[in-house]
């Protein structure tokens, strides 16, 4: 509804005139309750059929008419055909929705005419107020200076009387500070003008400004009011309110007083279990002292950290001092405590069975000869008949004992795999081939077993080899300083032949003779020790790791650590593929159950409880991550800004290595890091053991990296997201053929060799001015041949002068590509005209020539 105003501020008088009717409505609510209200009603112009009125019945006006038309015939006029009929009815609908637009665009308009009428008065009744608001200042202004005025003449007229200003001294004197000057008045009432306030406009800020400073004075009472009741609360009353527990501290301290007199309570020394490093706040925690207090007490010793940062346990243990508490010194490390060695009694020992190494250069035979001892053939299933990871087996002797072989392979790149081998066994046995004697990796097999020192035997293989020279073997191994029986030293050598089987028995025969000398014990009834000779990670079974057990015996169900790993032996398989319940000293099984892959040559250790290997596997993952952490922030920044610069000039082949086992892995990343030199390398960006997964096509997509599967295979997902991505998988099987490959493709990135090829030699003879060419040589090709694409040189003095390309090569006006030895041509300089009769020109081409690593 709208209001109606006055006639008397010369605005039109609103109301719900306009161009609709107006009326009023009754309407009915529930439990009898009416209202009425006027309303506006509004002219709608009916589009009403030919024949039909305006007012139908209300059934046929809610049914279209294109219904209505067309479902009964008798309506429609004579002569029309349907598709005439259908015309004129779609046109009737279009007309219908041109009204509906209409009647919008016209409700629009009388809406915003509506709101301009609403602003305008707005407009008009501000300037209003405003001009009051003028008028009652310039009256305010007027009754000041009349005021003002009067005072003046008063005083003039006091100042006359002579006679009776010293009576009046006094009284003027008081009334004077109240007597405003003129300028002060002026001041007041320019400001009066400016705000357009008048004094009856100031005093409702005075009083809400009382009001004000009466609520703060009545709050701060409040608030030290003491308790809060419960109807204070719930009617909202005191503002502000100190809390329950505030109240419950100052009782407590009231009693306290009361009781005790105010001594203060005697303070409690704790002792504080102090680490190598320990965080601030913790360091509180443990004091049951204030963070802040310590921060403080750091800050006084001149160290400004705050109470996330770690301290090192010398201040932390002086700051425990300083709050009157002992420190007690422990380490990280005694987590590892529960894993120390035990004792063994020599009651408890029993003899274990020797474990034997076979070690010897590459395709010297040493899988073989353990085929041979064994009866099994291992040799034919191995990628190019080479032995590319360790194996451990057991083998029963004719004697009946047993003796646990570790085969490792004799490739150069398994250096840690071979060292490995060396550091677990008993007795080493160097393979050398009869035909082939010391080669380099017998020498480094050599070395291997002198630094585990561990005693070994020379078995001499292929003596059945008519190019078989068993004393040239004898007298090479003499230069490393192994010295066999046969020359009069205490190493023990044997001819072999793994073809023919000739020998082994004495090879068994000696080894047993070895192992008796060594006594070799251990006590079955400890908890298990081992090592891992190779770990995987097996699809169906999970992280798997070769284990010899060294003490103790390893059951089903054991808990146990394993370098940065854990688990709980799920399974044991022995090297015949069997499941065992038990593995004792010497025994080498499969171990199944780990929750990660463990690096090969970890110690495997059985704890009691699962808590304290999951604690000991953490420690260690932290100790290795913090050992990485202080490696990278001990390069300083001028190391680090000269190992960039040195980069720039370096190109680099990315790769993404995956293993079948860990010692490959290991192996290969050892390989490829050989690959190059100071112009080119390979960057391995991250290898692992396992099947190639979509994670490793993204890190590979990302660098631009190929992916280097060795004896295994990408998942489907990973082979799909390659073919999208033109990530490039190669599959290898064979060592040697991965080195290779990755040498090759590191060799492309080498920038070619540019060499210079003299082909000719040419003399300038005469030297000629042409228009539009310059200066032109006339030219005896002395040796060689000209040609036009050669580089080439001017020689004066046999000093270089100038080097660049031929614009021109003329024979007898015709442009020629080349011209041999002895004849005569043109010759012109690109971008060079300084030539002389006398001088030579060098004719050259260059050629790219590729390098390799």
């Amino acid at each position: 509804m709208k209001t109606h105003m006055s006639d008397k501020d010369g605005k039109k008088p609103l109301g719900v005139g306009g161009s609709g009717r107006s009326g009023q409505v009754k309407q009915s609510f529930s439990h009898g309750r009416t209202k009425s209200v006027v309303v506006e009603t509004k002219r709608k112009r009916v589009v009403a059929k030919p024949g039909g009125g305006a007012s139908q019945p209300a059934d046929k006006a809610k049914t279209p008419l294109t219904a209505r038309v067309a479902g009964d015939p008798s309506k429609r006029p004579a002569g029309i055909s349907d598709a005439e009929m259908e015309r004129r009815l779609k046109a009737l609908a279009a007309a219908k929705a041109r009204e509906a637009e209409d009647n919008e665009r016209r409700a629009a308009e009388e809406k915003a005419r509506e709101e301009e009428r609403e602003r305008r008065r707005a407009e008009i009744e501000a300037k209003a107020r405003e001009e009051r608001e003028r008028e009652e200042a310039r009256k305010a202004k007027a009754e000041e200076e009349a005021r003002a005025a009067r005072e003046a003449e008063e005083a003039k007229a006091r100042q006359k009387e002579e006679p009776k200003r010293d009576a009046r001294a006094k009284p003027a004197a008081a009334a004077k500070p109240a007597t405003p000057d003129q300028a002060a008045i002026e001041a007041a009432a320019a400001r009066a003008e400016t705000k357009g306030v008048s004094n009856t406009q100031r005093k409702p800020d005075r009083e809400r400004n009382d009001r004000d400073n009466r609520n703060k004075t009545t709050r701060d009472d409040n608030r030290r009011s003491g308790k809060l009741s419960l109807n204070q609360a719930l009617n909202g009353e005191g503002g502000r309110q100190r809390s329950m527990a505030a109240m419950k501290r100052k009782q407590e301290k009231a009693r306290q007083q009361a009781i005790g007199g105010g001594q203060r309570a005697e303070k409690q020394v704790r002792d504080v279990q102090l680490p190598d490093t320990i965080v601030v706040s913790e360091l509180a925690n443990r004091m049951a002292e204030r963070a802040a207090d310590v921060v403080k007490s750091l800050m006084k010793m001149g160290m400004m950290v705050s109470m996330n940062q770690a301290i090192d346990s010398d201040t932390a243990e002086l700051v425990i001092e300083e709050f009157g508490h002992r420190a007690v010194r422990v380490s990280d490390a005694d987590v590892e405590q529960v894993i120390d060695s035990v004792q063994d009694k020599d009651e408890d020992l029993q003899s274990r069975p020797p474990i034997i190494t076979i070690m010897g250069h590459v395709d010297h035979g040493k899988t073989s000869l353990l085929d041979a001892i064994r009866k099994a053939n291992v040799v034919s299933g191995e990628a190019g008949g080479i032995t590319q990871h360790i194996g451990a087996y057991q083998v029963q002797a004719e004697s009946g004992a047993v003796l646990t072989f570790l085969d490792t392979p004799g490739h150069a790149a398994f250096t840690s795999m071979r060292a490995r081998g060396a550091n677990v066994t008993d007795i080493v046995v160097l393979v050398v081939a009869a035909d082939d004697a010391v080669m380099p990796q017998t020498i480094e097999a050599i070395n291997h077993a002198k630094a585990a020192k561990v005693p070994m035997i020379v078995a001499i293989n292929k003596v059945d080899k008519p190019t078989a020279d068993v004393q040239k073997v004898r007298t090479a191994l003499l230069q490393h300083e192994v010295v066999v029986e046969q020359m009069s030293g205490d190493v023990q050598d044997v001819e072999v032949s793994a073809k023919t089987g000739h020998g082994l028995d004495a090879l068994l025969e000696a080894i047993a003779l070895q192992a008796e000398i060594l006594e070799l014990k251990a006590n079955p009834g400890r908890a298990a020790q081992g090592a891992v000779i190779e770990a995987q990670l097996d699809v169906g079974r999970g992280p798997v790791a070769t284990v010899l057990v060294q003490h103790g015996t390893l059951r089903r169900g054991d808990i146990f650590v394993v370098g940065e790993q854990w688990g709980k032996v799920r399974a044991l398989i022995n090297d015949q593929g069997e499941r065992v319940e038990e593995a004792g000293p010497s025994v080498p099984v499969e171990v199944l159950g780990l929750n990660g892959t463990p690096e090969a040559g970890d110690v495997l250790n059985v704890v009691e409880t699962e808590a304290q290997a999951r604690e000991i596997a953490e420690f260690r993952t932290q100790q290795s991550k913090d050992k990485r952490a202080a490696a990278g922030a001990s390069i300083t920044l001028d190391q680090m800004l000269a190992k960039a610069k040195a980069d720039q000039t370096v190109a680099e082949l990315p790769v993404v290595v995956k293993a079948d086992v860990q010692g490959s892995a290991e192996a290969i990343v050892q390989a490829l890091e050989k690959v190059g030199n100071d112009e080119v390398r390979v960057r391995v960006l991250h290898y692992g053991v396992g099947a190639i997964t979509e994670s490793d096509i993204g890190l590979a997509e990302a660098s631009q990296a190929p992916v280097i599967g060795f004896n295994v295979r990408a998942n489907a997902p990973a082979r799909n997201s390659a073919n999208q991505k033109g990530v490039e998988i190669r599959y290898y099987s064979v060592i040697y053929d991965l080195v290779d490959d990755i040498r090759a493709a590191a060799s492309g990135l080498l920038s070619a060799e540019v060499r210079e090829n003299f082909i000719g030699y040419a003399e300038i003879r005469e030297v000629f001015k042409v228009t539009g060419v310059g200066k032109v040589a006339g030219c005896l090709v002395t040796e060689g041949i000209a040609r036009r694409s050669a580089g080439v040189r001017l020689l004066r003095d046999n000093v270089v002068i100038h080097e660049g390309t031929l614009k021109t090569l003329k024979r007898f006006k015709d442009e020629v590509k080349e011209v041999q030895s002895g004849q005569e041509c043109g010759m012109a300089f690109e971008n060079y005209d300084d030539i002389r009769p006398g001088d030579v020109i060098e004719i050259f081409e260059r050629e790219e020539v590729e390098r390799t690593l």
